[in-house]
């Protein structure tokens, strides 16, 4: 998916949600589980009931992998099942030596059809390339994220600038605000000024919303550019509405409360 047509769909759907399908067996509804592949069924309901109000989805891939093949038949049928009219992220966090990368590369955008990866960028230059290489396909580059570890290593003092800043000024020189995004956690909100200058046309991926605690107002007000340049996901405050048999209808209930208050601020 190109740059231009995730702009589009923002604009057409008045939304920048992203619907994160990090489905755990173990908390969909009971009566799936009678299901031939209670996973696939799960993110088929929430697909159907979010479709015209999202402009991606994001699969974390651990909760698949988990499932070993089972699992991954689920990841590859849900993935298929998207479609091309969204966005799809594999949050996979790959990152390693270039020629590890190569295949993890073919792995999600060629045997796979998703349009992005997330990649932790520790291992320097050659271990995010090759994401790079594939026409109208992404990199989603670890930046700041949400979790109580960032404080570890992402915001700590590397010489003059924290690493997290040395991070984006680094990788932003890698590829193109036409095939590589950022992943910002929502619970940073205090630092997106200084994000958006540093990195000021690409896209970033905003997680965090909702059951993290952080704030769909201050990001919006905080992290956007011309081109709105986010793409906040929610993934538990929406898959997890209901553990009942309405369990859709709660999905498409909350999808449509975050689009509603996205289009304010458009």
């Amino acid at each position: 998916m190109t740059r231009q047509q995730i702009i589009d769909q923002i604009r057409n759907k008045k939304s920048y949600l992203c619907v994160g399908l990090d489905t755990d067996i173990n908390k969909i509804p009971r009566h799936l589980l009678a299901e031939k592949d209670p996973v696939f069924e799960f993110n088929k309901a929430i697909i159907d009931a979010t479709k015209d109000v999202c402009i991606g989805y994001k699969i974390n891939t651990a909760f698949y992998e988990a499932l070993g093949l089972k699992g991954w038949e689920a990841m590859e049928k849900t993935v298929n099942y998207i479609g091309n009219e969204h966005f799809k992220i594999a949050d996979a966090k790959r990152g390693d030596i270039g020629n590890t990368c190569d295949q993890y590369a073919k792995a999600f955008f060629e045997t796979m059809p998703f349009d992005s990866i997330t990649v932790a960028p520790y291992m320097g230059e050659d271990s995010v390339k090759p994401f790079l290489q594939f026409e109208n396909k992404w990199a989603i580059v670890l930046g700041l994220t949400s979790n109580q570890g960032a404080k570890d290593f992402e915001l700590q003092l590397a010489g003059e600038e924290l690493l997290y800043e040395k991070v984006l000024k680094t990788v932003s020189t890698w590829g193109t605000p036409d095939n590589l995004m950022f992943v910002i956690g929502a619970t940073q909100p205090k630092e997106f000024q200084n994000i958006r200058k540093i990195t000021p046309d690409h896209f970033y991926l905003v997680p965090g919303v909702g059951a993290q605690g952080g704030s769909l107002k201050e990001i919006s007000e905080n992290a956007m550019n011309k081109d709105c340049g986010i793409l906040v996901n929610a993934s538990r405050a929406i898959i997890y509405a209901s553990d009942g048999e309405d369990f859709a209808d709660k999905a498409s209930a909350i999808a449509r409360q975050y689009q509603q208050k996205m289009s304010r601020y458009l």
